[in-house]
């Protein structure tokens, strides 16, 4: 091998190395990788940063966007209705939700189909008596399903078209995915309604009755006596006479129960205060105060309701800013106006102290906030509501019409070749814009920059493995393995390998990684490159073995209840079913 292709196979290595331990975030490990090849001279300094204007990049962006503009429209109360009012088990059920996830995936983000779907799946898990992890697993995988059949559905596939073009052909059409990837989804969504689901372990996620958590755990009441030192003081001293990490969440004066109380609240003897704090500071607090606890009795959520203020459960999305931070870093309660009562992770109520944990995509929180400003502070902070409440206005009939109408125009005008893709879609968000289905705020909110720096990064990256003959070397390897084997070996094994990655790593970095090698594999046999980008872009739509290959499997994770090694169960069958069903199909539909 030459310095060169030492240099770009040992960047590889480490880029998956911190993919997979996800010690960094990784658009950030993904620019450390971009430096690497630029600085070392494997691709020209001016071009660099020329991912950011690939056509892929723009496209992702404006099918994020668009996602929010459908969501925007009330398109999820229509679903939900209809959902909540199906009668019939858990087979109908499964049915219906993953059908419905998969058909919104291949036309919008997967994880905001999922996002559409995840708190109506939760309300049929209380309505139906169905154990939740048997409907939020099945609903993740049916929208990595839906994606593989047309060409916005996820982004691997944008980005396969994007090297079917730098290739020398024209860049897949909006449904040249669809016979493969519709045959594939089809079998698929068959096998979890009947069957996959039969092999997910029963985890007792209390969000099927109550909610994930038990409010009695970690709220409690205490009462300032008249020797208390408390007595006379603001409510914001406490912490400083105490020094003990409480939230007081609300205030009993009388017959007058304040919820969430201003920090310049007097308090008086006989005041009740409800605190939110584990054990230990619990204890701190009455002992350094001269506070009493006020008996044994159980708080329940309603009665930290009040027509001002709610409860809400919410899980972190994979763009949302609390990611990486602590309440503490974030000022939860001055920046945002919002209390933080509990947070579970992977279906465990965290007893740590709260003010410590650092936030992770997938935990769900326990939020109290005031009720007109429940929604604006939920979007802002990237939390997915759990509950099945309305926090959003009604949306007039006539947007939900405008909204569907500009996203089928783009549709047609790109299915059509009227356009290209990139620039139907950004008209569609431009005209989406200016009705006001979407403000600038939410435009520049629903894109996932994460992914886009991503895109942008590692591009130059899969450039550099081709110009350093590194893609040819893998190739070359592949080649010799299966020249002994049937024709569809090379085929096999580059969609089994693309699998494996997608397990591991985004699989938009997966496509960026495979697609040379793939091309390249194609030349070598003097073939069409088609089967084998097709093979890729179904391969990276089925992370099913892995909670942190895709962000569905991580945003059900949580409410869910799962464990790391549930998501094999029914993945791993599913997997081989993908393999078996769309081989075939490739053959049929791609093969020269």
């Amino acid at each position: 091998m030459t310095l060169e292709q030492w240099i770009i196979f040992g960047t590889l290595l480490l880029t998956l190395v911190l993919f997979i331990t996800g010690r960094w975030r990784y658009d950030v490990v993904a620019l450390l990788a971009l430096l690497i090849v630029a600085l070392t001279g494997l691709i020209p300094i001016e071009q660099a940063f020329i991912g950011f204007s690939n056509p892929a990049v723009i496209t992702v962006a404006a099918v994020l966007v668009l996602s929010r503009g459908l969501q925007n429209s009330g398109i999820v109360a229509i679903i939900g209705d209809w959902l909540s009012n199906l009668k019939g088990g858990i087979t109908i059920q499964l049915a219906a939700l993953t059908s419905i996830v998969a058909f919104l995936s291949a036309f919008m983000n997967n994880v905001g189909a999922l996002a559409l779907l995840l708190p109506v799946a939760l309300q049929i898990s209380r309505s139906k008596k169905i154990p939740t992890s048997y409907l939020l697993m099945p609903l993740a995988f049916a929208s990595l399903l839906g994606g593989m059949t047309t060409l916005i559905g996820t982004p691997p596939n944008i980005i396969a078209a994007s090297f079917r073009e730098s290739a020398g052909s024209p860049p897949f059409a909006m449904f040249d995915f669809t016979p493969v990837g519709l045959g594939v989804a089809v079998v698929g969504i068959l096998f979890i309604t009947f069957i996959g689901w039969r092999f997910i372990p029963v985890r007792k996620s209390k969000s099927s009755n109550d909610g994930l958590f038990d409010i009695e755990n970690y709220i409690t009441e205490v009462k300032i006596p008249a020797k208390s030192s408390l007595n006379g003081k603001r409510l914001y001293e406490i912490t400083d006479f105490s020094k003990a990490e409480v939230i007081v969440i609300g205030l009993v004066r009388g017959s007058e129960r304040r919820m969430e109380p201003s920090a310049q609240t007097k308090l008086l003897a006989g005041d009740i205060l409800i605190v939110s704090a584990d054990a230990e500071n619990i204890q701190k607090l009455v002992a350094a105060s001269g506070l009493e606890l006020v008996g044994d009795k159980e708080i329940q959520k309603t009665e930290l309701d009040s027509v001002d203020v709610t409860l809400v459960e919410g899980v972190v999305m994979p763009n949302s800013i609390m990611i990486g931070g602590t309440p503490r870093t974030l000022n939860l309660r001055g920046s945002y106006g919002v209390n933080l009562l509990a947070i579970s992770r992977q279906g465990k109520l965290l007893r740590t102290r709260l003010d410590s944990i650092r936030f992770q995509k997938g935990d769900v929180l326990l939020l109290q906030s005031h009720v007109e400003t429940l929604k604006e502070v939920v979007d802002r902070l990237g939390c997915l509501p759990l509950a099945q409440r309305d926090l959003r206005l009604a949306t007039p009939k006539g947007q939900l019409f405008i909204a569907l109408g500009i996203f089928i125009a783009a549709l047609i005008v790109s299915a059509i070749g009227l356009a290209p893709v990139q620039l139907a879609f950004t008209a569609a968000v431009l005209l989406m814009v200016v009705t006001r289905i979407v403000n600038l705020r939410e435009a520049y909110e629903s894109v996932d920059w994460p992914i886009i720096i991503l895109l942008g990064a590692m591009i130059p990256v899969g450039a550099a493995l081709e110009a350093t003959g590194g893609a040819q070397l893998i190739a070359e390897s592949i080649l010799k393995i299966s020249a002994q084997l049937p024709p569809a070996a090379a085929l096999i094994i580059i969609l089994v390998f693309t699998m494996f990655l997608s397990d591991l790593v985004n699989n938009a970095a997966a496509v960026v990684l495979t697609a040379p090698i793939a091309i390249r594999i194609a030349q070598g046999m003097d073939a069409s490159i088609d089967p084998f980008l097709m093979a890729i872009t179904i391969g990276a739509s089925c992370a099913f073995l892995t909670p942190i290959g895709h962000q569905s499997n991580t945003l059900v994770m949580g409410p869910g209840g799962y464990k790391f090694g549930d998501y094999w169960r029914m993945g791993l069958l599913l997997e081989v079913i993908v393999l078996v069903v769309a081989i075939p199909l490739i053959l049929v539909f791609w093969a020269p």
